[in-house]
């Protein structure tokens, strides 16, 4: 840890962790509960898992009956079989929680070859090379306002401040969204993504109703563009203008857009957070990248892989499949671990120590395989890396001074809050 900065998880409790994983019969074992995501317990549950019962079945939970795939080779198996393992909507589509009868919101994500191959391809300009390279003046003038605007002595959520602010900067302009009205775009990602209870929303009821919302606010975004002449190099004139998109019903038309903007948000939002983190935990690495400032795009992918920041996907079989021994049989729910997968000692060295000259780092599991891999992760990667480079200019050190509070989901892997301080400028 950096000099201010508090040890974030004591050995007593990572012990009474494991203690705790490798006392429980391994058929009650569910590692989908968010409460040990939220603790940061999870990980010796899933090495048990790798270790005995890698391709394991959890009988009861709170979403019913399911497969945990925790090997990083087998859950390349399942990623790159889609003919097997369904992603669609129709079936439950990508969380385990499987969607309401009467709330389903296909998106290209929850559908299956062919419709997901022309779907997704409407939307792929956005993160061409030749857009990111003209994404990226922005991306960096945008990041530089962020980091010169940050208190200096004084202790502030990094969370809020900074991963938040930049991710939901670009969505805005991904999207062409109203500037000052961009945090909608936030608490709607959100929204999508909170279990009920949890602090977020209170019920399925007040989800469904902000998530009407959305759409309401979209379909005006929507017949604004549509009937353009000339359309706009944005997600929704992209969607309006697409021969393959442009007569969706309104709830595809959601389930895209809240896919977007989820895509869009967490992935990089909580890999900005959690690389701070990794670095601030490891003082080694960071002296190392402040000595040698090119190991950053390295470093980028150590920070996607480390924090794995959507902790899996789900499948539906199809058709029965065999499985490193076991029978996933037509209509079971599967769930690829990718947090599980990129700390798998069987393919990866090393794979708890972070390290930001590590050979092959881009070889992770967190951006998917096989046609669902993620449509924005070089954007995402570039996001990363500018950041890294602009703080590196900026500031000598940045102190953690406290314990972030983590989100509670096994979806996705973030932080609500990530207590910094900045004791001076360069």
């Amino acid at each position: 840890m950096s000099d201010g900065a508090i040890d974030l998880s004591s050995d007593a409790q990572r012990d009474a962790a494991r203690t705790k994983a490798y006392a429980m019969p391994l058929e009650l074992i569910d590692v989908a509960d968010p409460a040990l995501f939220q603790a940061d317990a999870h990980w010796p549950y899933f090495e048990r898992l790798r270790a005995e019962d890698p391709v394991h079945y959890c009988a009861n939970s709170e979403h019913g009956p399911y497969w945990s795939i925790t090997r990083y080779n087998d859950i390349m198996t399942v990623d790159t079989t889609h003919q097997v393992f369904s992603s669609d909507s129709s079936f439950g589509g990508i969380t385990i929680r499987n969607f309401d009868e009467d709330f389903v919101l296909p998106m290209f994500i929850a559908m299956d070859p062919p419709k997901h191959d022309i779907q997704r391809k409407t939307v792929s300009p956005i993160v061409s090379p030749v857009n990111l390279a003209l994404l990226e003046g922005t991306i960096r003038e945008r990041v530089g306002g962020i980091l010169d605007d940050l208190p200096i002595g004084e202790t502030f959520d990094w969370v809020d401040k900074v991963s938040i602010e930049l991710t939901t900067q670009m969505l805005a302009t991904l999207f062409d969204f109203p500037w000052e009205e961009r945090r909608k775009l936030t608490r709607w990602s959100d929204v999508t993504t909170a279990v009920p209870g949890a602090g977020i929303v209170d019920s399925e009821d007040q989800r469904r109703a902000e998530l009407l919302e959305c759409l309401a606010y979209f379909t005006e975004l929507w017949n604004q563009r549509v009937n353009s002449t000339e359309p706009g190099n944005d997600l929704i004139s992209m969607l309006a203008h697409g021969e393959a998109t442009r007569n969706m019903p309104p709830f595809e038309y959601l389930g895209n857009i809240l896919l977007l903007i989820v895509g869009g948000n967490d992935t990089t939002r909580n890999s900005i957070t959690g690389g701070l983190l990794a670095l601030s935990q490891n003082p080694a690495e960071e002296a190392k990248l402040r000595a040698d400032p090119s190991l950053i795009p390295n470093m980028v992918s150590e920070i996607i892989r480390w924090q794995t920041p959507l902790a899996y996907m789900r499948r539906t079989a199809v058709e029965d499949f065999e499985l490193s021994g076991k029978t996933i049989r037509k209509g079971d729910k599967v769930v690829m671990w990718y947090v599980s997968g990129n700390r798998d000692e069987t393919v990866i060295d090393n794979p708890n120590a972070f390290l930001i000259d590590r050979p092959r780092a881009r070889q992770h599991l967190s951006f998917g395989f096989g046609i669902h891999r993620c449509v924005g992760n070089r954007l995402a990667e570039l996001q990363l890396k500018i950041i890294w480079e602009e703080i590196l200019k900026r500031f000598p050190k940045i102190e953690v001074m406290g314990e972030p509070r983590r989100v509670y989901s096994s979806f996705v892997k973030g932080y609500e809050n990530l207590p910094v301080r900045i004791p001076a400028r360069l």
